[in-house]
Formats: C-alpha cells, sequence, structure tokens
C-alpha cells in the first residue's frame, strides 16, 4: 500500500513542501531511502523501526521503498523521522488518511517513540500560512517557535509519536498552552545596556548618530579604552524590532540551530561578534550545502568586528557586496542560495599593532612602516 505524508526542506531562509512517499512492496524485510537523503535521513531507519515497536505499534516485514519528492532537492537533517513513520503506519493501515493532507509534519524521534525539537520550525510555519495548509504538526519543544502564528493556522505540538497518532486518527484533541510564551524579553540576545557607559561622551553622540540611520561606523584607540564595551550596548539604544524583522531574524536563527531549547520569538536585535580567525564562510555564508553566516546571522542588528585588521583582507572585502545590497547570494554546485544581510558594521582597531601608540602611560615601539601597513589594511584602494 502507498502512503503520502507532507514535510519540508529548508532552502535559504525560506521551507519548500516534500513529499513523503512510503510504499510496502513484497520482497526482503528492509527500508530503502531515494531522493537525495543526507546520512542523516539515511540513518532514520533505525530510528523509525525502534520508535514504531517502542510506542507499542506494528513495523512491516515487507520491503518498503521511501521517496523524498522532489527528487532534486537535498534533504537534510532528522526532520522526516516522524512523517516517516507516520507514513509507515498509513501504509499499513495503523492510521487513517483523513487528515495527512492538510498537514505540513515535522519532528526527530527517539528510540522510544518520543519527540525531539529540530530546526526550521518557524520557516515551516510561514510556508504552510502561505500555501493555505491547515496546520503544522511539530516537536512540544519547539512550540514558543511557531505559536505566533497560530491564529492563522493550527499549531500541533506533539510530545511523542502515540500522540501524533492519536491526532490524525481523531482520538486525541491537542490544545497548545500559549501562556508558555515569554512574554518578556524571550532569552534575549544582548542584555548590556547602552545607560551603564559613563563619560565617553564623543563617542557616545558619534555611535548614537550612527544607530539612527543604522551607518556603518569605526572607532580607533588604545586597548581598554572601551571600544569593545560601547560597541556590545549598540543593540540597546536601536529601535525595537517590528513583527516581520522579528519572524524574519528568528528565521535565521531557527534555521541555524542559534536557538535555545524553549525560546520563542527573538524581540531583540542580534548582536555578533565573530574571532578574527574565522573564515569566509563561516562570515558570509557557504558550505556544500549553503548556511546563514554571522553576517546573516547578524541581519536586522549589529555584526562588530574587534580589532579588525587582524582580519583577513580577502574576509573583509567579501563584506562589500552584502553591505551594498543587504542580500547574499551563496552558489554551489548543489544549488544556490540567498540570505538577507541588513547589518550595522561595527569596527573597532589600536593605533598601531601593539597598540601602545598615543598611550601616555606605555612607549610605542612600532616603526613607521609596522604603523602604516596596520592602518592600509582597512583603506580603500
Amino acid at each position: 500500500m502507498l502512503a503520502k505524508l507532507l514535510s519540508i526542506a529548508i532552502k535559504g531562509i525560506s521551507a519548500e513542501v516534500v513529499e513523503v512517499e512510503l510504499d510496502l512492496t513484497r520482497g526482503l524485510p528492509g527500508l530503502i531511502m531515494v531522493g537525495l537523503p543526507d546520512k542523516a535521513v539515511q540513518e532514520s531507519r533505525d530510528r523509525v523501526k525502534s520508535a514504531i515497536l517502542n510506542s507499542k505499534y506494528q513495523f512491516p516485514s515487507q520491503k518498503i521503498v521511501v521517496n523524498l519528492a522532489p527528487a532534486e532537492l537535498k534533504k537534510e537533517g532528522s526532520v522526516y523521522d516522524l512523517p516517516i513513520a507516520l507514513a509507515t503506519l498509513v501504509a499499513s493501515e495503523q492510521l487513517s488518511t483523513e487528515k495527512t493532507n492538510n498537514y505540513l509534519v515535522m519532528g526527530e524521534l527517539a528510540l522510544d517513540g518520543s519527540v525531539r525539537p529540530v530546526k526550521g520550525v518557524i520557516a515551516a510555519a510561514i510556508s504552510a500560512k502561505q500555501l493555505g495548509y491547515k496546520g503544522l504538526v511539530i516537536p512540544k519543544a519547539n512550540i514558543n517557535e511557531a505559536i505566533v502564528l497560530e491564529s492563522e493556522i493550527e499549531i500541533i505540538a506533539v510530545e511523542n509519536l502515540i500522540q501524533a497518532v492519536g491526532f490524525f486518527n481523531g482520538k486525541l484533541q491537542l490544545k497548545n498552552n500559549t501562556t508558555s510564551i515569554i512574554e518578556e524579553d524571550d532569552i534575549t540576545i544582548n542584555q548590556l545596556d547602552f545607560i551603564d557607559v559613563n563619560g565617553h561622551e564623543s563617542l557616545k553622540r558619534a555611535l548614537t548618530v550612527a544607530a539612527a540611520g543604522m551607518h556603518n561606523i569605526i572607532m580607533m584607540g588604545s586597548p581598554g579604552s572601551g571600544k569593545t564595551m560601547c560597541a556590545k550596548r549598540i543593540p540597546s539604544i536601536l529601535p525595537e524590532l517590528s513583527l516581520e524583522e522579528s519572524l524574519e531574524t528568528t528565521k535565521i536563527f531557527s534555521i541555524s540551530g542559534e536557538l535555545d531549547a524553549g525560546q520563542g520569538l527573538l524581540k531583540k536585535r542580534p548582536f555578533r561578534s565573530p574571532h578574527h580567525s574565522i573564515s569566509a564562510p563561516g562570515l558570509i555564508g557557504g558550505g556544500t550545502n549553503p548556511r546563514p553566516g554571522e553576517i546573516s546571522l547578524a541581519h536586522n542588528g549589529v555584526l562588530f568586528l574587534d580589532e579588525a585588521p587582524e582580519f583577513s583582507r580577502n574576509i573583509l572585502e567579501t563584506l562589500r557586496q552584502p553591505l551594498e545590497s543587504g542580500i547574499i547570494t551563496i552558489s554551489r554546485a548543489a544549488g544556490s542560495a540567498n540570505y538577507p544581510a541588513r547589518i550595522m558594521l561595527v569596527l573597532s582597531q589600536n593605533m598601531c599593532p601593539c597598540g601602545r601608540m598615543g598611550d601616555s602611560k606605555k612607549i610605542c615601539k612600532c616603526t613607521p612602516k609596522q604603523i602604516s601597513n596596520y592602518v592600509d589594511k582597512l583603506a580603500v584602494h
């Protein structure tokens, strides 16, 4: 018997619908997976079997073929565990099919049948709404991510496989606890406040003007003068995120796996401060299968490059195009992805390589040539 369920695949910062097709046929018992699954998806065969058996259902002793369509789209992660398990139960006539075509399903299964959190839930919820699906079945641990859209689509949060089966069979009514949303600031990305800074009136004035228009800025001064301290507090003087900005920022963090367990919609502007040893893909995004980089994680917020001259010149050059357009396109053999990158870029640097230039208590021993080379790393040629 053939069964179909709907799930999602992440492409860029959007979620595309994936059909999980499962067919029971004659042949040696086993599970064959096709449709460009990665290693994590292929390993789901063992998780699914154990979860079904430990949930007191029957696992078919037949040849099982699972196709993840469209076949040309790369499938990644453990998000398909729950839809594959449900499709197995549908094909073996242990679950009815009345509701399964109206909901997108995602979730990782533990061996005991419990459902673990996955990435990209907010992106899936937005896609479900845009494409007109009735609702989304997700892990209970991801409820705060998607609950903001509950007024527009059904958000069904399940703790285990038994609850998911009960919902689709119509034997279990799941009510979401909307009071679980953290009403204040969620788990804030940045908790420092600009009001903590004493003195530095000229610097605070410059940062305030830059923040008012989301302009880029560079700070120069000796070590310990307060450059990093002030930079970390810039988000506290930026305006609050709008709902659209908050959804977009949360989507990026969710896809990247940067949201903490139980964290909901992000309400504070992000502040990212990568180390100078970061690679170009780490900063702008990339990889074999494209992923957002630090510049996209700082979208709608601040990207702070401390000791900017220590960053590779090539890495700094990669920032030019996204700073102009606010979008970065990553192209790979497996496909291309667009990521938003509207940021306020903040740089800091010392006056010289040793940092003692201009210090009344320490003597700078750098040569004019060393100072010139140091400063020229950020010069426009």
